[in-house]
């Protein structure tokens, strides 16, 4: 498989606000876990009126630092990624003190599924944004410039966002330094995915800044690593149908051999991820709705 540079080691201090750009400040929460890492990195963008990213989850120790960091300056927008819990539920919480609202691109396309064995930090379901926006949507403040970037895959309903001023993309868990994302369906999509790290790859932005861990620099070549990942892992599937027709459990247990067995059912939820862009994209077959289940064969595109 593809050697992802991963970049796991920073410097950071939970609740301290670090100046990170001349136009980005970063806080970052002291929620560290398996699906959050060192914890949710929260942006501030601009002086004075000021864009929020991610604020993150809701903790009284957290919020006091979020409020101590922006003391003497006005939240114009607030800006949601996605959400799940280490994103979303202290975004309506600042937005009420600052009488700004919630953006966001809306709900998500299907219920969520699988539940903590997807390897995910959890859904906040009762989240909805004030103001639901489209892609390539603009918007702006005092010396900041922000372009809204529709990524599917991670989530259906996920938003990266593009500062103009510094051609940087805050990534959210589209693509990060430390790890690759999660693509868990019915709601994660790999084709979707796929279409949209080319994307970004192709924009050659400066620099990504995730909501978890440190940022990716030399974006170009970090997320084609991310690419190659995944495409190599369609081949290792392939190259096991070619023996005959299996299930996911079965290609999991053949082709995650490197891991604990005990990991074995999130790598189900990706297989399948890739086993339904496969059977969309005629390069493999099933009977019925692709689920953990069914059983896989070569399809007549391969």
């Amino acid at each position: 498989m593809t050697s992802i540079p991963f970049l796991k080691d920073f410097d950071f201090e939970y609740g301290r606000c670090e100046q990170i750009s001349p136009a980005v400040r970063r806080v970052i929460a002291p929620n560290p876990g398996p699906f959050t890492y060192t914890g949710t990195g929260v942006y501030i963008i601009g002086h004075g009126d000021v864009a929020v990213i991610d604020p993150g989850p809701f903790d009284p120790i957290h919020e006091a630092s979020l409020d101590q960091a922006l003391a003497g300056e006005r939240v114009t927008h607030v800006f949601v990624t996605h959400h799940h819990l280490d994103h979303s539920p202290l975004a309506h919480p600042l937005a009420a003190k600052h009488g700004a609202q919630v953006y966001g691109f809306g709900a998500q396309s299907a219920s969520p599924a699988g539940g903590e064995v997807r390897l995910e930090a959890g859904d906040d379901v009762g989240f909805r944004p004030d103001v639901e926006i489209e892609d390539g949507q603009v918007f702006s403040g005092p010396g900041w410039t922000l372009e809204a970037l529709h990524t599917p895959g991670h989530t259906s309903n996920h938003v990266c966002y593009a500062l103009k001023e510094e051609n940087i993309l805050f990534s959210g868990d589209h693509v990060m330094a430390w790890s690759t994302s999660v693509i868990s369906p019915p709601d994660g999509h790999m084709g979707d995915y796929l279409r949209e790290l080319a994307r970004v790859r192709d924009r050659n932005f400066t620099r990504l800044w995730p909501t978890h861990g440190p940022a990716v620099e030399k974006p170009a070549e970090f997320v084609q690593a991310y690419i190659d990942h995944r495409l190599e892992r369609e081949h290792q599937i392939l190259d096991q149908l070619a023996a005959g027709p299996q299930c996911v459990p079965e290609l999991v247990t053949a082709i995650y051999t490197h891991i604990d067995r005990r990991l074995h059912p999130a790598a189900a939820h990706s297989v399948l991820a890739h086993m339904i862009h496969l059977v969309e994209t005629g390069r493999v077959e099933c009977e019925g709705e692709p689920s953990l289940t069914s059983v896989f064969a070569l399809g007549s595109q391969t």
